[in-house]
């Protein structure tokens, strides 16, 4: 099979099962060699407190900006809130350039829209902005933000062919996998409900290799612009997306298959983290199903794999899609509808099979890249259909290159209903393997069209119910992962966002939100029924004051640990009073030639209208700054 021949893919062994919990604890370290960093927390050393941050305070907010910055961004965000403008700004844009000319169209989006959202054409002509907003405390992420301009119906061309295999396009086999990770014409132009994240479509291997040069050429200018910088790829702009979609089904019957085992255990409901399957009944039930022979099956759960507990965790079961084991020729599981076993994994042609290996040496090539040049490596999450199979490869790139240092960050979208699940396993799975972890916590992009895609393909809605459940995943993730920092100094964790709510709990975490109705409104059963979705619930609900944030964690910006990241022309009255105050910020940087980036500033439009409601906020802070200079005789105030 091919996924048994790729080259470091292949899982490394866990080591002796520790204890599986749901809070960070502090725990022994071990012994630092010479010149390692350290491994608990912060210094001892008496260190000033954690700066204060003023988000409100616009004359040091907007300090790094000329006052015709500030009437351009007024301007641009006001425009992007007016739904009648944005309901027709495509054909405004194709009118205003046909009026004006391309030369004279192009000055103007450099005045107005390109000129708030984009850094400039190329790399050299980037260069000043970049430098001004060092010298503000704030770093860059490059994004080469051109885009091809493709039709909705080459883009669902395109991605019908590039998500089915060989046969299924031939007609001559019927798919195996689940609705969910299955192509669907009418979804299959993923730009469609995309507000903020670019679209790759798989169009050859050549073209493939050139977004790989592309992101070679960001991780090297990222090299060069910071000694602690950043660069951001996509999985599916470095492969054949086919692969994505069975990979991921595999994952995704795996994980179901041992909820199915420990239901029969009598575990159902439990929390991912706590569900742990007694070895003796799973090997019986394996046996009964026809998937081996009991002696088959002896090798498969042994003290050297699984540890002597006599149980086996998610992260155990995990493990045992493995070229080390033989149960990767066993692969099968009951289908929940015929009754009868199916193979997991799918028989690739060699075509495809060099596709996907090819696939996993790009990922390869940018990771030994960004190792050589010091950058650290963001891997972009993407749709749910998608998301199993690019978590796990990253999570292989992480034990591979997260040694001494968090060099790979996974990102996880809190808007999915498992998102805490995942944050917590992939942490408990580096402290057992003793790998460095690194996460970048995001909303996410793909809402409104994972909502229809799953409303109308028929599978149940991964999405929060609302934006306020959401906000209280990524609270809690990031409660949790901020526990973690205070007791390993090797994790890292990027806070991407542009609610300044967020940005104000991870320096200082107050009570979170809860939006169904207060704690003391819920009965215990219902508090424990809703615990068990992993999607309401935080400490301050069950009347328990909320840990300390940053500050009374003890993590000092200096310890860099803790990162904060928002899109170029957004949210500055929150990067640059973070930045100031000596905070480690970066700004996602795009770049690209007018006219192939407009699709990007199309979703930076449609951003700022819906899912941005803080740009109400950033209008207010822009005026009242600009009143401010004006009442001051201070329009011509030079940045300094």
């Amino acid at each position: 099979m091919g996924l048994r021949r790729t080259s470091w893919m292949h899982l490394s062994a866990l080591c002796r099962r520790a204890p599986l919990s749901t809070a960070p604890a502090a725990r022994e370290q071990p012994a630092a060699g010479p010149g390692a960093e350290p491994v608990c927390g912060p210094a001892e050393t008496a260190r000033p407190p954690v700066p204060a941050v003023d988000f409100g305070n616009t004359q040091e907010a907007y300090r790094s900006r000329r006052s015709w910055e500030l009437a351009r961004s007024l301007l641009v965000l006001s425009l992007c809130a007016s739904p009648a403008l944005l309901a027709r700004h495509e054909q405004l844009l194709h009118l205003a350039r046909k009026l004006l000319g391309q030369r004279l169209f192009n000055t103007l989006m450099k005045m107005t829209f390109y000129g708030q959202f984009v850094a400039g054409e190329d790399q050299e002509s980037i260069r000043p902005l970049i430098q001004h907003n060092r010298a503000f405390g704030v770093g860059s992420i490059l994004d080469y933000g051109v885009e091809e301009d493709l039709t909705p119906e080459e883009a669902e061309r395109t991605e019908m062919e590039s998500c089915s295999s060989a046969l299924e396009r031939d007609g001559c086999g019927v798919s195996k996998r689940e609705k969910q990770f299955q192509a669907h014409r009418a979804f299959g132009d993923r730009r469609d409900g995309v507000t903020s994240a670019r679209t790759y479509f798989y169009a050859s291997e050549a073209k493939c290799d050139s977004h790989m040069e592309t992101f070679l050429h960001c991780i090297e200018a990222s090299g060069g612009a910071s000694e602690d910088g950043f660069s951001a790829i996509k999985l599916t702009a470095l492969g054949r997306p086919q692969f994505l979609l069975q990979f991921s089904d595999v994952l995704t019957k795996w994980r179901r298959f041992f909820h199915h085992v420990a239901a029969e255990q009598g575990k159902a409901g439990l929390a991912a983290v706590d569900t742990k399957l007694e070895v003796a009944a799973l090997q019986e039930s394996v046996v009964k199903m026809g998937i081996a022979s009991r002696a088959e099956i002896e090798d498969w759960f042994t003290a050297e794999t699984l540890g002597v507990s006599g149980t086996l965790d998610l992260l155990d079961w995990c493990s045992l899609i493995d070229s080390r084991t033989e149960l990767s020729r066993h692969l099968v599981v009951p289908n929940m509808q015929t009754g009868r076993l199916e193979p997991l994994l799918s028989q690739f042609t060699e075509e495809e099979e060099r596709q996907m290996t090819r696939m996993l040496q790009r990922m390869d090539v940018l990771a030994k890249k960004a190792n050589q040049v010091g950058v650290r490596l963001m891997v972009d999450a993407e749709q749910t259909y998608f998301q199993p199979a690019i978590s796990r490869l990253t999570l292989e790139m992480q034990r591979r290159f997260n040694v001494e240092r968090p060099l790979i960050f996974n990102t996880f979208q809190c808007y999915l209903r498992d998102a805490y699940d995942n944050v917590i396993l992939d942490v408990e799975l580096a402290r057992r393997e003793g790998w460095c972890f690194g996460a970048k916590l995001v909303r996410g992009a793909y809402m409104a069209q994972e909502r229809a895609r799953a409303l109308e393909v028929g599978y149940e809605d991964p999405i929060n119910p609302t934006y306020e459940a959401t906000s209280a995943v990524y609270h809690r993730c990031l409660d949790y992962v901020l526990e973690e920092l205070k007791h390993n100094a090797r994790a890292a964790v990027m806070v991407a966002s542009h609610n300044e709510d967020t940005v104000r709990f991870t320096l200082r975490r107050g009570p979170c939100v809860f939006d169904v109705c207060s704690a003391s409104q819920l009965r215990p059963s219902i508090l424990q029924r809703l615990s068990g979705h992993q999607w309401l619930v935080t400490e301050v609900c069950t009347g328990q004051p909320a840990r300390g944030g940053m500050e009374e964690l003890g993590l000092h910006p200096a310890d860099r640990q803790v990162y904060f990241g928002q899109l170029l022309g957004m949210c500055d009255q929150i990067s640059f009073p973070l930045g100031q105050a000596g905070f480690p910020v970066y700004k996602y940087v795009p770049y690209g030639p007018v006219m192939e980036v407009l699709p990007y500033l199309s979703r930076r439009a449609l951003e700022n209208s819906g899912v941005m409601k803080g740009a109400q906020r950033e209008r207010q802070l822009l005026w009242q700054e600009l009143k401010r200079r004006l009442c001051t005789r201070s329009l011509f105030h030079q940045p300094a």
